[in-house]
């Protein structure tokens, strides 16, 4: 018998073991390119083929901003549920798998630490976490994360990716946007700079309150940034919308940015603005890395 004749019939190999590269090792980009993940995180997950900015979550942003090392603050507090509410499950019992599948304890992390070697205070929003929706949870570490920059004297940043107040927490929920802004205005009495970075999506009630109070409001390329979704806004007034309609881009043009930043420059920008505004000596990223 020839060496090469099939001895059994039919494919025995399954499609897993016939893979010639593990899973995860490649990304394919709402736009469709194909791009290696390690080459993706180098640049800061964006696709180098379309420039497209690719939705990160609070431990991206922080390894992006922050020097090295940083401090977070208030890891535990979760929400509990005053209202009892249920819809196909219980609001506990969906906390409890979000944080399971997430590993976060809720749709927002506060951390301090230093960027270009100057201490900075940042709050970041998942939406991995239940849509990024705004409850009890995240109002309180908004304002925990303003009294830190009191505190310490430093600027604040937050960052916002939300789909808008958490329905399964009522008015209490509504109630973080009227919290947070109080808060802010006693952050703006001190004269500490508070930076507003909305990325993609930032809509509903985080942009009625916080994300659009910032000193400066700045987003990435092509973030979605509203208050009702484009959809409900046709379905309501009945009219075609404009191109490009409540994109980064679009809210830039007609004042309501005042800068869109790449993700690769971002951390220069902020510390940029920062010392401008202190009036202190601008620090610079060589091309090694070091200030």
């Amino acid at each position: 018998m020839a060496w090469f004749k099939r001895t059994l019939k039919g494919i025995r190999t399954s499609t897993e073991e016939k893979k010639d590269t593990p899973e995860g090792l490649w990304h394919k980009t709402p736009t469709g390119k194909i791009i290696d993940t390690e080459e993706l995180e180098k640049n800061f997950y964006v696709s180098p083929e379309d420039d497209f900015h690719l939705r990160i979550g609070s431990e991206e942003y922080f390894n992006i901003l922050f020097d090295k090392d940083y401090v977070e603050l208030n890891k535990k507090i979760s929400s509990k549920d005053p209202l009892l509410f249920s819809d196909n499950k219980s609001y506990k019992q969906r906390n409890k798998d979000a944080q399971k599948k997430t590993g976060l304890k809720d749709a927002i992390r506060i951390a301090i630490g230093k960027s270009m070697g100057k201490e900075i205070v940042i709050a970041c929003m998942d939406f991995s976490f239940i849509g990024g929706s705004m409850g009890s949870v995240v109002g309180e570490k908004i304002s925990n994360a303003i009294d830190k920059s009191i505190e310490k004297k430093i600027p604040l940043l937050i960052i916002s990716k939300s789909g808008g107040a958490r329905m399964m927490e009522g008015a209490i929920s509504l109630m973080q946007m009227a919290k947070t802004s109080a808060k802010l205005a006693q952050l703006s009495k001190f004269k500490i700079p508070y930076i507003s970075l909305c990325t993609d999506p930032t809509t509903g009630g985080t942009t009625a309150s916080f994300a659009m109070l910032g000193d400066i409001n700045i987003s990435e390329p092509g973030a979605l940034i509203g208050f009702a979704g484009p959809r409900v806004v046709k379905d309501t007034t009945g009219r075609d919308l404009p191109d490009g309609f409540q994109t980064s881009e679009f809210l830039l043009e007609h004042g309501f940015l005042d800068f869109i930043s790449h993700r690769t420059k971002i951390k220069e920008k902020i510390n940029l603005y920062i010392d401008l505004i202190l009036n202190r000596k601008i620090r610079k990223i060589t091309k090694n890395g070091s200030l």
